[in-house]
């Protein structure tokens, strides 16, 4: 017979040990499945030098809020996953690592979980397997195109990696640009693709700007101010907590040496193919931080907060390339680098609970199946809701729920 627990969360990242930590406060049977060990997606889907771009001040967890003396410091990957392992310690999280879920579906009033030559059955199953699972699809034709490797960011892992020559970097969010900065500090060449990707100011009035964006209430903002179910697509605004933090877009990385370019439109033999007016596309990022730094102001106004006088923001010197086409073997382009961005993947959940976006359809973390929830999810009910600093809200919500429901 399938063991029974009463309640399986699926996924022992952040999400996923917030779930766990408010039903071990509420004295509740449950287990957390890991396919690899606590934290796995922050193990095996980062490059070595990744470090967290939101300070430590954003380390909200249940329980284990950071109480530091570096609140504007950012962690680097190593101390991530030595977070989360103290974190399941704390409070005795009952994981169970290396356990693949196959397959979930719905036995009668029940879950059937299907893992690795057994079978769990629950009354509850709280989906926590991250906010994205799988890679946007490449443009179609450039697997054809003539370089020596092409890999995600999920794949990258350090710059000698990468055979020699130029680096070509499809997309400037958050972990294009990054990744982009680690290669020029190496002496490569970077083409760096960029698309609609707005940006921020890593710090502005002696403050970093996520310490503004979470007083100001922004990371509160619903995921019903959204304009579309689409935007939810959009990237995140990309800084960096390398080197203590500091700036991370096109044009910073133009002045260091990148060549930017519009969006990849596709690859025709050796040649490259752009979208044009990539001047127009950073003058509309440009407008999105002095709208970010507008709002800060008039709040400092209005709340009368000791804070510096408003820095100009330093948007040069910016040499962008506004090209419709590049030679990849003229520039000795040799890899390709897919920075696009991720989507979820709830295939392996044998139930209609997807919309035509692949995000699951849910309110507040409950879905319309009883017993069967989501927490981490991108957007989820906030813009934090991926976040060290929103997982346990949402978390705490979903368990009360589970509990009147039993």
């Amino acid at each position: 017979m399938p063991e029974h627990i009463e309640t399986v969360v699926v996924g022992g990242g952040q999400a996923g040990l917030a779930v766990s930590y408010f039903l071990t406060e509420r004295g509740r049977d449950h287990v957390v499945l890991e396919r690899g060990l606590v934290g796995n997606t922050w193990r095996t889907e980062r490059w070595d030098g990744f470090v967290l771009n939101t300070p430590n001040l954003a380390q909200l967890l249940p329980g284990a809020e950071y109480d530091g003396d570096a609140p504007e410091a950012f962690a680097p990957l190593a101390e991530v996953i030595e977070c989360l392992e103290g974190y399941a310690r704390s409070f005795r999280a009952p994981v169970r690592e290396h356990v693949n879920v196959r397959a979930l579906r719905r036995a009668g009033e029940r879950y059937t979980l299907e893992i690795d030559g057994a079978e769990l059955e629950a009354d509850n199953v709280v989906v926590a397997t991250g906010a994205f699972q799988q890679p946007r699809p490449r443009l179609s034709g450039t697997d054809a195109a003539p370089v020596e490797l092409q890999l995600t960011t999920s794949e990258y892992r350090r710059p000698e990696q990468l055979p020699g020559g130029a680096v070509l970097v499809v997309g400037a969010g958050q972990s294009g640009c990054q990744i982009a900065d680690e290669l020029l500090n190496t002496g490569r060449a970077v083409f760096l693709a960029a698309g609609s990707c707005a940006w921020l100011p890593r710090r502005y009035r002696g403050r970093d700007i996520v310490d503004w964006l979470l007083e100001l209430g922004l990371m509160d903002e619903p995921v019903d101010s959204l304009p579309s179910p689409a935007a939810r697509l959009a990237c995140n605004p990309p800084v960096s907590g390398n080197d203590g933090g500091h700036d991370c877009h096109p044009r910073w990385l133009a002045g260091r040496g990148a060549t930017v370019v519009g969006r990849l439109l596709g690859v025709d033999g050796a040649v490259a193919r752009f979208a044009p007016g990539i001047e127009e596309t950073l003058a509309a990022a440009d407008a999105f931080v002095d709208e970010i730094t507008s709002g800060i102001d008039r709040y400092v106004a209005e709340a009368d907060i000791d804070a510096p006088e408003a820095e100009e923001q330093d948007r040069g010197p910016s040499p962008i390339v506004d090209t419709p086409a590049l030679d990849l073997h003229e520039h000795g382009i040799a890899t390709i680098l897919w920075a696009t961005g991720f989507r979820p993947d709830y295939g392996w959940i044998e139930l209609p609970l997807a919309d035509e976006l692949g995000w699951p359809i849910q309110r507040d973390g409950v879905t319309e199946h009883p017993g069967l929830y989501v927490v981490g999810v991108n957007w989820l009910r906030k813009r934090k809701s991926a976040l060290f600093c929103g997982v346990g809200e949402d978390a705490s919500l979903v368990v009360s729920h589970l509990v009147a429901r039993s």
